[in-house]
């Protein structure tokens, strides 16, 4: 998975902006009314009038908003209809700061328009608005509509209806069932003041002023305050995301299992960065819920500690050393091999031809030591330049770190970034043909991602074989807000590739040692109960072990509400039969809004 900044910053460079003029307000008296709000929203998610120019719609002002690329305002109907599907409510896209305050009466005159945050082609669904308009305050301080209040009881179980078939499965020309479906009720209320009271934080604050509540505080609910999205039928539909039309040095800086106590007021919008939000013009009260880092427990003389931990595109420049360092040391406990993902070569994301890590890992080693851990060694591959995905110029890759003092890794020579690793059996046992290696390099299942990397490390006299794994990202893939529904998630055709290939890696190691110790660990950025994860378990090859944690404590990474599996570990036969395996995802980034990686590290004890 891309980070959440990174995602950020690729989709504002392509998102579409709506052509608009700038908004004049005049003083001349307005014509009477030949077109109402909820004539223009409609009874589906495209508006009946979209193209058409409108004249003299009424409304009051509910909110304004002065800043970005999306600046307007927001009106509604006092007088609404007794239609449940049709919004009072419509934005008005001004280009420029819009010259209204809350509480005018206003009459917009200007073009009904269908804006899709980020493009057409991301197959989100469609804000209705008024375009290049023409704006006459008739009064002032009115009072604005009372806010629909959003909770428990108002949103339905049901997530989203199916799409139409004959419309490639677009839900946009169904009529709203906001009854029914909950993306259907906050469709029905689209640019509407709405209201959440007492919402406990499921997502905490990221870096662009935002969080998500949940108005369904028992749905997937986790004993740490979050939402658990344990399938694909399984929505999460109390999830809320909420912004500020105030400024951003005061909006709360807020973790999981936080509350917005008292009222949160606003419009009601949707964005491509999460669906429909909550523009607050009134935020309520951030209280703590006092969430705190998790602390695994110690391994024991004879458990073998493997983990893993994506720590978000490492390199030297990063300030961040220290605090992950005193993660491996303190709240992993010094594993004695960890796998990481994202680290980056000596000189980021500058795009020079470097590709040698050595300064990025050796600092990391350096710091822990200094907080207390053991001095760690090390076994990578340095990628080919530009060849392996994520941040261009960044050369990410994934590196052992070991122990050598409780565990030694067995050097084979010949491994390198284009070499296949093979399995080869040495007196009835099997082994690596080079070590470290890669999983077949050449193929196109690893084109612009990353190859895994393959270790064969000894424990006591047991040789144990460790892939560390970074399967290609979800970047491509519809949102569950999708105007398609089921969405379709394009990224797995690849990834479901590079699954089949580390099964049948792991395969030809059980194929050659029955009883072999197999671990594939690593971001495998999908989820447990997922067709990637199918395929990587094989016929029984392999199987992951955070299916060994009850549902409610599967999430590594969370993401829009929704706490969710990415990264994963997974045994063989050998390890699983053992009945001694200990699992624990140790949450000390994922809930946090200071978090240093946006995923949670995993460890697993064995005896091997």
């Amino acid at each position: 998975m891309p980070s959440k900044s990174s995602a950020r910053l690729a989709a504002l460079t392509v998102a579409a902006v709506c052509s608009a003029v700038s908004g004049v307000v005049l003083t001349s008296p307005a014509h009477a009314d030949t077109v109402r709000i909820h004539d223009i929203q409609g009874t589906t998610r495209i508006s009946p009038l979209a193209g058409q120019k409108v004249t003299d719609v009424a409304g009051i002002v509910t909110g304004v908003r002065t800043y970005g690329s999306s600046r307007g305002f927001w009106m509604q109907d006092p007088t609404p209809d007794d239609d449940p599907a049709t919004s009072e409510g419509v934005f008005v896209f001004t280009s420029s700061t819009p010259k209204v305050a809350v509480g005018d009466a206003v009459t917009v005159t200007g073009t009904v328009s269908e804006y899709v945050p980020g493009g057409t082609s991301s197959g989100n669904q469609s804000v209705t608005e008024i375009t290049k308009p023409t704006v006459t305050v008739r009064s002032s301080g009115n009072t604005v509509p009372a806010p629909v209040v959003i909770d428990e009881d108002s949103v339905p179980a049901e997530y989203a209806p199916a799409g139409d078939p004959a419309a490639n499965g677009s839900i946009n020309g169904l009529t709203l069932r906001p009854s029914t479906y909950a993306l259907d009720y906050y469709e029905s209320l689209e640019g509407m003041n709405v209201q959440v009271a007492d919402a406990r934080v499921v997502t905490a604050t990221d870096p662009y002023s935002e969080l998500w509540v949940t108005v369904k505080p028992h749905e997937h609910a986790n004993r740490r305050g979050g939402t658990v999205y344990g399938s694909y039928d399984s929505q999460n539909t109390g999830r809320l995301q909420i912004q500020s039309l105030g400024s951003t040095a005061d909006f709360p800086q807020a973790n999981v299992d936080d509350t917005l106590a008292g009222t949160t007021t606003g419009p009601l919008d949707y964005n491509q960065f999460g669906g429909y939000t909550l523009v607050a013009g009134r935020l309520g009260t951030l209280e703590s819920g006092g969430l705190q880092r998790e602390t695994t427990r110690k391994q024991e003389r004879g458990e073998l500690a493997v983990a893993t931990y994506n720590v978000e595109n490492l390199d030297p420049s990063d300030t961040t050393f220290a605090a992950h360092a005193s993660a491996i040391v303190n709240n992993l406990q010094s594993p004695d091999i960890v796998s990481l993902e994202e680290i980056q070569d000596d000189n980021g994301a500058k795009d020079d031809g470097t590709v040698d890590a050595s300064q990025t890992v050796n600092t990391l080693i350096d710091a822990i030591v200094a907080a207390g851990g053991p001095k760690y060694d090390w076994r990578s591959i340095d990628p080919v330049n530009d060849q392996d995905g994520g941040e261009p110029g960044g050369n990410i890759r994934q590196v052992f770190l070991f122990n050598p003092q409780r565990v030694s890794f067995t050097d084979r020579p010949g491994g390198d970034s284009t070499t296949a690793v093979g399995v080869t059996k040495v007196h009835g046992k099997a082994q690596l043909t080079v070590s470290p290696g890669r999983i077949d390099p050449a193929s196109d299942a690893w084109k612009s991602s990353r190859k895994p990397l393959v270790g064969e490390f000894v424990f006591r006299g047991r040789t144990v074989f460790v892939i560390a794994n970074h399967l290609t990202s979800k970047g491509g893939d519809q949102s569950l807000h999708a105007q398609y529904q089921p969405p379709t998630r394009s990224s797995e055709v690849q990834r479901h590739l590079q699954a089949t290939e580390v099964n049948t890696f792991v395969k030809d190691i059980l194929d050659t040692q029955k009883n072999a110790d197999v671990i594939a660990l690593g971001d495998m950025n999908d989820f447990e109960f997922s067709g990637t994860a199918k395929i990587l378990e094989g016929d029984g090859e392999l199987w992951s072990a955070i299916k060994s944690l009850p549902r409610s404590e599967r999430y590594t990474y969370d993401y829009q509400g929704n706490e969710q599996v990415l990264d994963q570990i997974l045994v063989s036969p050998s390890i699983r039969r053992g009945c001694d395996l200990d699992y624990d995802s140790v949450h000390v980034n994922s809930e946090f809004h200071d978090q240093i990686s946006d995923h949670d590290p995993q460890v697993l004890r064995f005896r091997p």
